[in-house]
């Protein structure tokens, strides 16, 4: 077990006066961090700590390449983007060539949180311009009142798309989360896929679910947001085939689709460079990146197409970012796409990734009394902890419990999702084999503790209690968006002449008389923006 010092306390208690208290630290007894080295952490007492967590520290904590290229940039000039930079144009070069055609313009941020507001910006100029275009002032004929004034935005049920005010609006994980306000009535929400349980399978349906609830409200969806592999709602990948049919029915209906990479892009899904790429044929039409893209260094990218691009700048408004494209950043994002080709880390954490998952399965296996299931890609992997394999019912209070077991064992980990009953492993991409082999020996200690049969009589039934006090009310939420969705996700999910024939005199949602056009003016006027 690793003491909490004289020191630590007075650096709490300190923290405690001079900073914001609703920012949170992780783990019961916090730590105290003052180094850090590849893929491992050190407190102040020089105790080594395996960091399975830090997906921001891409490359390897404290990356010599990394450093050095900030620490020349630094001693030579840092300055904005409105002066020429060939390292700039460079950088851009060599970020947008990882992606398809024709995502070929970018935007340099400085957070994943910017990088979202920002696609948000683009998508609402280019429904600006396609309205124009179909000389439309409103979003239908007969819609009122302040919801039908604004744009729609679509997204999945427990992402987070950043801390900003745009964006805490378009993330359940915060707005139905602890002190969040609610879903604002613009804001239409997709049930989460859940492969485990064999829920909200159906992503056409429930993309066409949503676009009739946006159409039933007077409004008309600009932007489709979805983190490429769901990770605050629980590290859920989404089944094959998933999202390239919610951004086919998207697309038909002229609403743009943003892929949110700022916690899976970059390698760390091994198989491809970016998730988004793992599910066939699917191309974004802007793409978002954050956290590893500068390897610590605050940087962060929108990367989108040539049309796009111009409908965001033909209002005439500058777009200009202090620290956005500066020397410095560029030389930090640069630097780590070297390190992840020279080291070949996209086609390590494949190799990484299959070992530790041929490790966890049949190790969490052997513990079905409290591991449901485990899930994940490359370097990007979880489980999920139920109170029993038959219920399937989320245990929070057993997830706490084995990140702060592995904690004590110097293994840090994090719980996520909606029930926060998921364990995450999401490491520096220079996690090894070696790593892995320890994390699962951890694991098997920290399971065989917890499920003693006293002990996890006694965690069981204080996540029984815990559920009705914190985790009910919240998911109560998820399942009222479930319940408004059920009717239209159902008649959507009948074969198409069912529906026919239960309506034949009467058009598909979203079509009415004068829907359609807007509709399909959305979609053909971004594409020919």
């Amino acid at each position: 077990m690793v003491g909490f010092n004289s020191t630590d306390s007075s650096v709490l208690s300190q923290r405690r006066k001079v900073y914001g208290p609703n920012a949170a630290l992780s783990y019961e007894q916090p730590l105290h961090i003052v180094r850090g080295q590849g893929c491992y952490l050190f407190d102040d007492a020089g105790n080594e700590y395996l960091d399975c967590v830090n997906n921001v520290a891409h490359v390897g904590h404290a990356n010599e390449q990394v450093t050095a290229a900030v620490s020349c940039q630094l001693s030579c000039v840092c300055t904005n983007s409105r002066y020429l930079n060939e390292e700039l144009n460079a950088y851009c070069q060599e970020l947008t060539d990882t992606l398809p055609a024709p995502l070929e313009v970018a935007y340099l941020v400085n957070s994943g949180s910017e990088a979202n507001d920002l696609a948000l910006r683009i998508a609402s100029a280019a429904a600006g311009i396609a309205k124009q275009a179909s000389q439309a002032s409103t979003y239908s004929s007969n819609s009122t009142g302040t919801t039908a004034q604004r744009d729609h935005v679509v997204v999945m049920a427990g992402a987070y798309h950043g801390h900003l005010s745009s964006l805490i609006p378009l993330s359940p994980y915060k707005f139905w989360g602890p002190g969040g306000a609610g879903k604002e009535p613009w804001v239409h929400v997709i049930p989460c896929p859940d492969v485990y349980r064999g829920r909200h399978l159906d992503g056409a349906a429930a993309a066409h679910a949503v676009l009739a609830e946006a159409a039933a409200a007077g409004g008309r969806v600009v932007a489709f947001f979805c983190e490429s592999i769901v990770s605050c709602g629980g590290q859920v990948v989404l089944p094959p085939g998933y999202l390239a049919a919610v951004y086919n029915v998207m697309h038909a209906a002229g609403v743009l689709c943003i892929a949110d990479e700022v916690q899976t892009g970059f390698g760390r899904v091994g198989e491809t460079f970016w998730a988004f790429e793992l599910q066939q044929g699917v191309v974004p039409d802007i793409v978002t990146m954050g956290k590893p893209i500068g390897n610590g260094f605050p940087l962060g990218a929108v990367v989108t197409t040539p049309a796009l691009a111009a409908a965001f700048a033909a209002g005439g408004m500058e777009y200009f970012n202090t620290y956005g494209g500066n020397n410095a950043a560029v030389a930090a994002g640069r630097a780590v796409l070297r390190e992840i080709q020279d080291k070949q880390l996209r086609q390590h954490a494949a190799h990484v990734g299959r070992y530790l998952l041929s490790g966890l399965q049949p190790l969490c296996a052997s513990f079905p009394q409290v591991v449901g299931d485990v899930r994940g890609i490359g370097l990007f992997l979880g489980f999920e902890l139920v109170r029993s394999p038959t219920g399937k019912n989320p245990a929070p209070i057993v997830a706490k419990a084995i990140k702060e077991s592995a904690k004590a064992r110097r293994v840090l980990l994090s719980t996520d999702g909606p029930a926060a009953n998921v364990i995450k492993i999401k490491p520096p991409m220079v996690f090894g084999v070696q790593e892995a082999d320890r994390l699962l020996q951890v694991l098997r200690e920290v399971l065989s503790e917890l499920t003693r049969p006293e002990t996890l009589s006694q965690l069981l039934c204080q996540d029984e209690q815990h559920w009705q006090q914190h985790i009910a009310p919240i998911m109560a939420s998820y399942y009222q968006n479930e319940a408004d969705l059920a009717c239209l996700v159902a008649n959507f999910s009948e074969p198409a002449a069912a529906r026919q024939h239960k309506q034949p005199n009467q058009q598909q949602p979203m079509q009415d008389d004068n829907s359609s056009t807007d509709s399909e003016v959305l979609f053909e006027g971004s594409q020919a923006l």
